[in-house]
Formats: structure tokens, C-alpha cells, sequence
């Protein structure tokens, strides 16, 4: 199988890996990842295995990334239908690797179920085919974004923090057979039920299949808190911490919704409070 190597003799910037087992979709790939300013190398492969016999291989600037302790390379964007080793199948390959590479998945229409999974893998953003320049923009985004909160931010990815915020991660959930991608920062709380979590925004809930106690450890740097055994809650929404005769409660926003704190959580939430500077 043939793979080509780009290389831009720009300023500092991301190493990436494209995977796509069509000519026209990796063509259309690697002119939108060259079209970012923040893309400099752009390492190409036409199938799941050939991507990880790079990844494996003897590159010197890959080699020297593993030697640092960075990431063989900063992100892999891979489709997700290939034929022999799928992208799902080489993500969780991926999830192996420490550290490793941030995830991005470009999408196909009815493959919403293979995206929730790849959410649960650790993929940061989904991008529906085909994919422009501005949605491309948007993914890198969250790329760097996930590097810096990692602490493995190369001086590209460092480059943008005053430059641009912060990118919001994405969701994916099943409506109807259709995929949303549902931000972040549109989850007012988040509550569980078993194996899964309800996210709750302005607009309706979504049910995701990923336990509480993932998304808790995902999102704590994004300033989620675990308040209860069953409920998330974004610390910058808590409008009131609240005694009552059950114990303790949060209000949240301006929808003035009222959750429970559990006893063993109370402490912890207080001490976040105070550190924000209160209510």
C-alpha cells in the first residue's frame, strides 16, 4: 500500500496521522490539515495497519517524540469504516499507547452508533463527511485543546492559548437514527442511570452510553464535580450550596434546579467553592 509523507518548513507545529482507505477522502483530508496553520507534518496511510506500522516504525522524529515522552504523534484523524482493521478496532490499539495520540474521527451518514463508541475510546470531535475547512479548523481545535489540558502541548499547541480559546469537546448521541454532537458546554448536569448518563441541557436531555464515573474523570478539568453518587455538575453553574433538613443541595442556574450532595461529597464541594471564590 502506498503512503506519502507531507512536511511543512513552517513554524513549530502539530505532527499528525490521516488515515483513509480512499484516494478521494484522503485527498480532501490532507488539504484541509495542511489548510491549518497549526498542522506542520501531515503523515498519511491508506489502512488502519499501515497507520500502525508507521506509528511503530523507525522515523527519526517519531522515535525522538517517544524517547521525550510526548505522543508519537499529536492527533490521528482516521475514518471509521475500513475495510480489514476498522478505525474503532485501531483506536482501542491507540487507547494502548502512553501517551497517547488524541483521536478524531471523520464520519459517514449511519455510522452514529460506531460514534458513541468512539466517544467512550476518547475521540474529541467527529467530523461528518465531507468535511470543509472551517469544521477541520474547529477539530484541530479541540485537538490542541486536549493536549493542553493533558500537559502535552507542543509549542504550536501552546502557541494558540492566548491566541484562541478554548474549544469545547463534543458528544455524540443517537437521535432517531441521526448522530447530534452536543457540546459540553451546553450540559447543565449530568445524571446516572446504571451503565449509562442523562446529560441535560437547555434544550432536553440525552442519553449516553458511558458511566458517570468516566465523564467525572474526563471532564474534571473542565471544572466538573461530582456532587452525589448519581449526579455531575458543572462548578461555574452552582448558583447556591443549600442546608436543608434532608442535608445538603445545589442550585443550578437560572432554572434554579435543585440536586442533592451527598454527605461524603459535601466536604469536597465546599473546598471547590471556596477555592472559586464562592456563590
Amino acid at each position: 500500500m502506498h503512503h506519502t509523507v507531507t512536511t511543512s518548513t513552517s513554524a513549530p507545529g502539530l505532527v499528525v496521522l490521516a488515515v483513509d482507505d480512499e484516494k478521494d477522502g484522503m485527498d480532501l483530508l490532507l488539504e484541509r490539515l495542511e489548510g491549518n496553520r497549526y498542522v506542520r507534518r501531515v503523515i498519511t496511510a491508506f489502512d488502519a495497519t499501515e497507520a500502525l506500522r508507521h506509528l511503530a516504525g523507525d522515523d527519526p522524529e517519531l522515535n525522538a517524540r517517544r524517547d521525550s515522552g510526548r505522543p508519537i504523534v499529536d492527533a490521528v484523524f482516521s475514518d471509521l469504516k475500513m475495510p480489514g482493521l476498522t478505525g474503532m478496532e485501531m483506536a482501542k490499539v491507540l487507547a494502548g499507547f502512553k501517551p497517547s495520540p488524541v483521536l478524531v474521527f471523520i464520519t459517514g451518514h449511519g455510522e452514529g452508533n460506531d460514534a458513541v463508541e468512539a466517544f467512550e475510546l476518547g475521540a474529541v470531535d467527529f467530523i461528518p463527511k465531507p468535511c470543509d475547512q472551517t469544521r477541520m479548523d474547529r477539530a484541530v481545535q479541540r485537538v490542541i485543546s486536549k493536549l493542553r489540558g493533558d500537559g502535552m502541548a507542543g509549542e504550536a499547541a501552546a502557541a494558540t492559548a492566548a491566541a484562541e480559546p478554548s474549544d469545547d469537546e463534543v458528544i455524540p448521541v443517537e437521535l432517531a437514527g441521526t448522530t447530534k454532537l452536543i457540546p459540553r458546554s451546553s450540559v447543565r448536569w449530568v445524571e446516572a442511570q446504571g451503565d449509562y448518563a442523562r446529560l441535560f441541557t437547555n434544550e432536553g436531555s440525552h442519553l449516553v452510553r458511558i458511566p458517570l464515573a468516566q465523564l467525572e474523570e474526563r471532564w474534571e478539568k473542565a471544572g466538573f464535580v461530582r456532587i452525589h453518587r448519581s449526579y455531575l455538575v458543572p462548578i461555574n453553574l452552582i448558583t447556591e450550596l443549600q442546608l436543608g433538613g434532608n442535608g445538603y443541595h445545589v442550585v443550578i442556574g437560572e432554572e434554579e434546579r435543585k440536586l442533592p450532595v451527598s454527605r461524603r461529597h459535601t466536604r469536597e464541594l465546599k473546598d471547590r467553592i471556596t477555592r472559586r471564590g464562592g456563590v
